[in-house]
C-alpha cells in the first residue's frame, strides 16, 4: 500500500514541472491503480491529466475504474471522444464503462460510442446506460459465460474458452434454453467431473435447484439484500420473460453497501448532501446548514417551553434540564438505530409494527425504572429534597419511555413513505426528543407544584 505523503506529492509535482516524463511513467507503472487514483485525487486537474497521459493504455482503464466519481468526471471531460472510446468503453467491463459515462454529456457519449471498434461492446454499454440509476440493470455487467442446455460437454468447453476471454472472473456458468431463458447453472466441477463423456448433454448436468435471480428493474438495495441473504458472489439479472441479461458480482454489491453506509452516516450526522472535506466552503455549508437551522428551531422551541413554565418560583428545576434533554436524545437515537438496522437487514417492517413498539416499550420501561431509581437516590443523597428528586425521577422515566417509542416509530413511518429511515437516527430524533422531554419534565413539575401548593 502506497503511503501518500506530502514529500511524495511534492516530488511528483516537481517532476511534472521539470517534464521528467520517463521517470514519472516508471514511477506510476510500479504503483497499484487504486494508489494512482488516490494520487490523482490529491493533485490539481491539469496535473492529473498530465500524469494520466503518461500511463500505459491498460493502466489508464484500471485507474479510471478506481477514481472517485467527481475526479473521474473532471478527467473524462478533458479527454477526447477517441480517448474515451479506447480507455473507457473498450478498456473496461460494460458496467464500469456505463458508470464512468453516466455523468458525461450525452452528445460526447454518443460520439465516443460511435468510435468504438467493437460495436457489439458499444451496444452493450449503450443498453446499460438506458437503465435507471439505482436499479439492478444499471448495476449489472453483460460479460458472463453462458451455455445452452442442448449442447454437449465438448461444445460447451469450446464456447466457454471463447467467452472467457471477455470475463475477468468466472463465478458461475449459466445455462439457458434455445431462446436465452435462464433455467439453471453449471459449475466447472460438474462440467469436468460429473460428465460421463464429452458427448454428455448439459441438460443432465445443470443444477436448477434454488436458482436465485433478480429482475433488471429491481432496486440495487434489493440486490444487496438478496446477495447477502443467499451468500452469493454473483447474481444473474433477467427480464420479465426470464431472458438472461447479465450478472451482478460481489464487488459491485460491496460498492453499493459502502455508498449506502456513507450516505446513512452523513444523514445521521445531520449532513443532507454527499460531501467530502476537500469540497468547497459553500458546498459544505449547504450540506450542513439545513439541519443546523432545524436544530436552532428546536433550541428556540425548548427555550419557549422553559419560558412557559414558572421557572422563577422553581429555579432548582433548571439544574436537571440538561439531564432530561440528553437522556431523551440518547434513548431516541439508540431506539431508532436498532430499528434502522433491522430495516436494512429486512428483519423489521410495518407488518410487525405493534410487536416492535411493544418491545421498545418494555426496554424503555426497564431502562427508565433503573435510571429513574439511580437519579432518585443520587439527588436525595446530594440534598435536593424529596419533592425535586421525585419530580426528576418520574420525569426521567416518562421521557425514556416516550423516547424509546418515538425513536422506533419514526424510522418505520419514514420507511413506509420511501424516505431513508437513517434520517431518524440524527438531529431529527434528538431535536424532537429534546423538546418533548422538556414538555414532559415541566408538565410533571407543574403538576407536583400544584399538588404541593
Amino acid at each position: 500500500m502506497l503511503e501518500l505523503t506530502r514529500d511524495f506529492l511534492d516530488r511528483l509535482q516537481a517532476q511534472i514541472e521539470s517534464g521528467k516524463d520517463v521517470e514519472l511513467a516508471a514511477t506510476l507503472g510500479e504503483i497499484h491503480p487504486k494508489d494512482v487514483a488516490d494520487i490523482f485525487d490529491a493533485l490539481k486537474r491539469e496535473e492529473t491529466l498530465y500524469l494520466y497521459r503518461l500511463l500505459d493504455p491498460d493502466q489508464r482503464s484500471e485507474v479510471i475504474a478506481e477514481l472517485e466519481e467527481d475526479i473521474r468526471e473532471e478527467l473524462l471531460s478533458s479527454l477526447s471522444s477517441k480517448e474515451i472510446a479506447e480507455d473507457v468503453i473498450e478498456g473496461l467491463e460494460s458496467d464500469d464503462a456505463a458508470d464512468a459515462l453516466a455523468d458525461l454529456p450525452e452528445a460526447k457519449v454518443e460520439e465516443a460510442l460511435r468510435l468504438v471498434d467493437d460495436q457489439e461492446s458499444a451496444s452493450d454499454v449503450r443498453e446499460l446506460l438506458n437503465y435507471e440509476e439505482g436499479t439492478a440493470g444499471a448495476l449489472m455487467a453483460v460479460e458472463l459465460v453462458k451455455v445452452e442446455e442442448d449442447w454437449t460437454v465438448a461444445r460447451a468447453i469450446r464456447e466457454i474458452r471463447a467467452q472467457a476471454s471477455d470475463v475477468d472472473n468466472i463465478y458461475t456458468i449459466y445455462v439457458v434454453d434455445e431462446v436465452g431463458r435462464l433455467n439453471g447453472r453449471l459449475s466447472l466441477k460438474s462440467l469436468l467431473l460429473n460428465a460421463s463423456s464429452a458427448r454428455s448433454v448439459l441438460r443432465d448436468l445443470k443444477d436448477d435447484d434454488d436458482l436465485v435471480t433478480v429482475q433488471a428493474d429491481e432496486s440495487e438495495e434489493v440486490v444487496v439484500k438478496m446477495m447477502e441473504r443467499y451468500d452469493l458472489v454473483a447474481l444473474p439479472v433477467v427480464d420479465e420473460a426470464g431472458l438472461l441479461l447479465g450478472r451482478i458480482t460481489i464487488d459491485d454489491a460491496v460498492d453499493v453497501l459502502i455508498e449506502d453506509a456513507e450516505r446513512d452516516y452523513q444523514l445521521a450526522s445531520g449532513i443532507s448532501e454527499d460531501v467530502e472535506g476537500k469540497d468547497s466552503v459553500w458546498a459544505l455549508t449547504r450540506a450542513r446548514l439545513p439541519w443546523l437551522l432545524i436544530g436552532l428551531g428546536g433550541g428556540i422551541g425548548g427555550a419557549y417551553v422553559i419560558g412557559a413554565f414558572d421557572i422563577e418560583n422553581n429555579p432548582e428545576m433548571a439544574l436537571f434540564i440538561p439531564l432530561i434533554a440528553a437522556m431523551g436524545g440518547n434513548v431516541g437515537v439508540q431506539s431508532s438505530a436498532i430499528v434502522v438496522q433491522g430495516l436494512a437487514s429486512a428483519n423489521v417492517n410495518m407488518g410487525n409494527l405493534v410487536g416492535r413498539l411493544l418491545k421498545e416499550l418494555s426496554v424503555g420501561l426497564v431502562n427508565g425504572l433503573i435510571c429513574s431509581a439511580v437519579i432518585l437516590l443520587t439527588s436525595i443523597a446530594l440534598g435536593f429534597g424529596w419533592t425535586l428528586s421525585t419530580t426528576v425521577s418520574a420525569s426521567l422515566l416518562c421521557v425514556i419511555v416516550f423516547a424509546a417509542l418515538f425513536g422506533a416509530f419514526v424510522p418505520l413511518m419514514l420507511d413506509k413513505r420511501n424516505i431513508d429511515p437513517a434520517l431518524a437516527t440524527g438531529p431529527f430524533i434528538t431535536t424532537a426528543n429534546d423538546i418533548m422531554g422538556l414538555v414532559i419534565y415541566f408538565s410533571i413539575g407543574s403538576l407536583v407544584a400544584s399538588l404541593m401548593a
